[in-house]
């Protein structure tokens, strides 16, 4: 069989809870869940770092943070010692092409190295008419984002040469914040949305840190909305309810039209016969808050933050409706993607492959608990830079009080503090059991396991 093509397509912000595949129920997905149903789905993925650029470097390196440099959104990359997956694929013969959300920087050594083409937004990119740069030059764009990034996608893969196979990178800005969705989508989901549990989250039982957050739903901005007062009701609870509906339809809006566009993909592979010897892997750069704590955003290692959807089809290796359990990372994919195209995975990357659970294998010595790392210290929503671990039961976290001198943080101190949730019988985690003499074991262990997996990836401790 010939080497096969690759599409690694990355949302930005896309909950799990917000695909049909991962249980949604207020949102639809119906190329999502195809996916899914024809592939693999990942149901427990996670980021080591949320928060776009430094997750971003970690897809595209199969590093850890503190081993890229890339913690902030300020860093970038440097080429001159990091090799990418466009590298490895370009090296190993393949026509590459990088089209989206960069966001590793502009410019000498961080523009996209290892692309025969590359077509990326600068930043963040805006969602109406979008300005790209199309190896290294400015053009204009009408439309909307997510289709003006498909179109661009889709025109490269008309243009390649269809006897060598190829690596395609998109990279969707949507549903980031502005949640601007395109106006064939404005009349959809006008019914009530059932607000999550936790969306008055008091955040007692906490450290000080869930305190200290302001992404709030209460207060966030809404581009081209105000909070309605009616009188009726007080006004903060009427603030989070109208805020909580007008965010939520947005983003789900901005959702449909990436299913939209990856239908888009997927009927283009159909028409040129390639479905069956096309790796796609769908993902995104970490989780979001969909108002779950009273927050929106991410930064947090709470599971809504740090989980992300990952759905891979290759029928020429997965059987249909394959579910794996185990615990992946984001780290993983560089080494998963390579291995499936037969390419050798660079000594560097700390990252595993998945392909053979992918394939129906057992993996008996595969990971037992993952670390995470966020280093903005105090930057944007406030949120104390912090790590920790979490196992297939528990997360103990330390927000270890300070920037460490890390760009884009905020440098002043605060008080160190530990959380300790045990995810089977509190899932919401809205208990610390930091402290707790029914737990001082469990802690004992966990931190045990903390310093192990800082020493085994050369991460500094600070607790």
């Amino acid at each position: 069989m010939p080497r096969p093509n690759v599409i690694l397509i990355v949302a930005d912000d896309h909950a799990p809870a917000a695909i049909g595949a991962y249980g949604a129920r207020h949102n639809q997905t119906p190329n999502l869940d195809a996916l899914a149903a024809k592939g693999l789905r990942l149901a427990n993925c996670f980021c080591t770092n949320a928060i776009c650029t430094p997750a971003r470097a970690s897809i595209m390196t199969g590093k850890y943070s503190h081993a890229t440099g890339i913690k902030t959104l300020d860093d970038v990359i440097d080429h001159d010692r990091e090799t990418t997956l466009g590298m490895a694929f370009q090296a190993a013969g393949y026509q590459t092409a990088m089209v989206g959300k960069w966001h590793l920087g502009h410019g000498g050594k961080s523009d996209p190295r290892g692309f025969d083409y590359w077509d990326v937004l600068p930043g963040q990119g805006v969602y109406f008419d979008p300005e790209t740069l199309e190896m290294g030059s400015a053009k204009a764009n009408d439309g909307y984002v997510t289709d003006v990034l498909t179109d661009s996608a889709l025109a490269w893969m008309g243009n390649r040469e269809k006897e060598r196979p190829f690596f395609l990178c998109l990279a969707h800005k949507a549903p980031h914040d502005s949640f601007e969705p395109h106006p064939r989508h404005w009349h959809g989901y006008t019914e009530v949305v059932p607000e999550p549990p936790t969306l008055r989250d008091d955040h007692q039982e906490r450290a000080k840190a869930a305190a200290m957050s302001r992404a709030k739903i209460e207060t966030m901005h809404l581009k081209g909305h105000l909070p309605r007062r009616s009188g009726a009701r007080d006004a903060a609870v009427e603030r989070v309810a109208w805020n909580y509906q007008e965010f939520i339809r947005n983003y789900y809006r901005c959702v449909q039209a990436i299913d939209e566009n990856l239908g888009r993909i997927l009927q283009r592979l159909e028409a040129e016969g390639l479905v069956e010897n096309t790796v796609v892997m769908y993902t995104s750069d970490h989780g979001f808050f969909l108002g779950e704590h009273g927050w929106y955003d991410k930064r947090f290692m709470y599971e809504e933050s740090i989980r992300i959807p990952c759905l891979v089809h290759y029928p020429a290796a997965i059987a249909p409706g394959t579910v794996r359990e185990e615990m992946v990372l984001n780290v993983d994919f560089a080494p998963t993607i390579l291995e499936m195209a037969g390419i050798p995975v660079p000594a560097e990357m700390q990252g595993r492959s998945f392909a053979p659970l992918a394939a129906g294998q057992e993996m008996p010595d595969w990971r037992q608990a993952m670390y995470y790392r966020y280093w903005m210290h105090l930057a944007h929503f406030h949120i104390p830079a912090h790590y920790g671990v979490r196992t297939d039961r528990y997360k103990l976290i330390h927000y270890y009080g300070r920037a460490l001198g890390c760009a884009g943080a905020v440098d002043q101190d605060t008080t160190p503090e530990w959380e300790l949730f045990d995810l089977q019988d509190d899932p919401q985690e809205l208990h610390n059991r930091f402290g707790l003499a029914p737990y001082a074991g469990i802690q004992a262990d966990l931190l045990d396991t903390l310093n192990e997996l800082q020493l085994v990836l050369g991460d500094q401790p600070q607790h």
